[in-house]
């Protein structure tokens, strides 16, 4: 099974992700042009090369306490593929939102490259927002049972897009 597709005139002009460290900001603007074959600057870099992406990348807390956030992705990639490559590149996982809006539903990218939706307990902390705690949304558990957009997400419950190792 591929990744859902995205409906058409949704792609995202920012990728919010969270990962696991250690890692520092250098390793993930290395990893993420890698992958996308863009130029990757530090945001508020004075001179960025034309189609750059810039990345902020910032220590917060909880079991996923790396945040990046990309901005000008490349319009032509999947995100959730880009995020699947870096998590697999860096053997760290790394949790970015799904289509919900449900504050604690993400899909999880692991060190093989494996997606499935999962959900996370969330804390506001001093450092912002703390992630830890991921758990497969099954649809059947008590975290997406009565929530109808887990059953109407493109990334339903139990759905697992296997690696880049499967």
């Amino acid at each position: 099974m591929g990744i859902p597709p995205v409906p058409t005139g949704q792609v995202s002009a920012i990728w919010n992700w969270h990962a696991e460290t250690p890692l520092t900001p250098s390793v993930v603007m290395r990893a993420l042009s890698v992958v996308t074959g863009c130029a990757v600057v530090p945001l508020g870099d004075d001179d960025p090369p034309p189609d750059a992406v810039l990345c902020d990348v910032w220590q917060g807390s909880g079991d996923f306490p790396v945040g990046i956030d990309c901005y000008a992705p490349p319009p032509d990639v999947a995100e959730p593929a880009v995020a699947a490559e870096v998590a697999s590149l860096l053997r760290r996982r790394i949790l970015l939102a799904d289509d919900t809006l449900i504050p604690d539903r993400h899909v999880l990218a692991t060190v093989d490259g494996t997606l499935r939706p999962v959900h996370v307990d969330v804390f506001e902390t001093d450092d912002g927002t703390a992630l830890s705690n991921p758990r497969t949304c099954t649809g059947h558990d008590p975290w997406c049972r009565q929530r109808v957009p887990c059953q109407q997400s493109r990334w339903i419950p139990d759905q697992v897009v296997p690696g880049l190792a499967a």
